[in-house]
């Protein structure tokens, strides 16, 4: 365990996991507003459900975060891998890091999140989960 939480993986790792571990879920951390105008990964295609639950949300961060996992079948002792995925993968890690403290996982981030990072003229979407080319979808 590497910070608190199972450890980081790349987009293309995430999927792979997805694919071979059929108790492997996906979580989306990012705001309602995002899910609806950015977009949204999917997992359908692998028989999976995302999971949507926000870290953060309009007035701040969500105080029911563990509740609403727990809401979505991610109960503390439950071991299966949880995939935290937000918009450049910093709110990820510290939802991967609550999970983890609440028994809920292995909880891993997923690096370079939905956008990605800033790029030098300060636009995302150069690496992440859509510009690794996995299948997305908008809402």
């Amino acid at each position: 365990m590497s910070n608190g939480y199972a450890g980081d993986l790349t987009p293309q790792e995430t999927w792979e996991l997805l694919k071979s571990n059929p108790d492997a879920v996906l979580v989306d951390v990012r705001t309602d507003a995002e899910w609806r105008w950015v977009g949204l990964p999917d997992p359908s295609g692998l028989g999976k459900k995302l999971i949507k639950v926000e870290w953060n949300s309009a007035t701040g961060r969500n105080p029911n975060f563990l509740g609403d996992l727990a809401a979505a079948g991610l109960e503390p002792g439950r071991d299966a891998p949880v995939l935290f995925l937000c918009r450049s993968g910093v709110r990820s890690v510290a939802a991967a890091i609550a999970a983890t403290a609440a028994g809920i996982g292995p909880a891993y981030n997923i690096t370079e999140g939905f956008e990605g990072v800033l790029n030098d003229d300060g636009h995302r979407g150069g690496d992440g989960w859509r510009a690794a080319g996995l299948p997305w979808k908008q809402s």
